[in-house]
């Protein structure tokens, strides 16, 4: 069985049906998943500007970071749950779409990004997690992170014009 069959098969199931075809329940999940990018990609924004030392410049990095980390996974989650319901809706027709293809390559980019950032550069946050400048490893995640996450946005609003 190929990915496309895989992709046919949830386009045409009852669920994927169902979704498609309701007044309002595809609304709402779209709804819903706007609100976890929103949320997610937020406060990662939030950590990005203050390792490039634009905001919350007196505030230690790890405390930034621990406040705002368990927000961020509640927007993943919410962004995943709701997107695997919009993709089981429409997957059909994503399999060709090069905006959605391109949104999941930058998905997976923006996942390895602080998987590095973490293991590496944060390791040593208790020698910088009180400057206002952190070190260029670090911005350069930050400068990253974000142009993933803008991309992210920009291709995932780009899937409507694709057909």
């Amino acid at each position: 069985m190929t990915l496309l069959h895989i992709c046919q098969w949830l386009y045409d199931s009852a669920l994927g049906t169902s979704i498609r075809e309701s007044d309002l329940m595809f609304d709402l999940i779209e709804t819903a998943h706007v609100l976890g990018i929103t949320l997610m990609a937020g406060t990662i924004a939030i950590v990005d500007l203050r390792l490039l030392g634009l905001v919350l410049k007196k505030d230690e990095v790890s405390d930034v970071v621990a406040q705002v980390l368990p927000l961020t996974w509640a927007g993943f989650a919410l962004m995943v749950a709701t997107g695997a319901l919009l993709f089981w809706s429409e997957a059909a027709k994503m399999y060709f779409n090069p905006a959605f293809r391109l949104k999941l390559i930058l998905m997976a980019l923006a996942g390895v990004n602080p998987l590095i950032f973490h293991t590496t550069v944060y390791r040593s946050v208790g020698a910088w997690d009180a400057a206002v400048s952190t070190p260029v490893k670090s911005k350069a995640a930050a400068v990253l992170s974000l142009t993933l996450w803008g991309g992210i946005i920009v291709s995932g609003r780009a899937i409507a014009y694709f057909h």
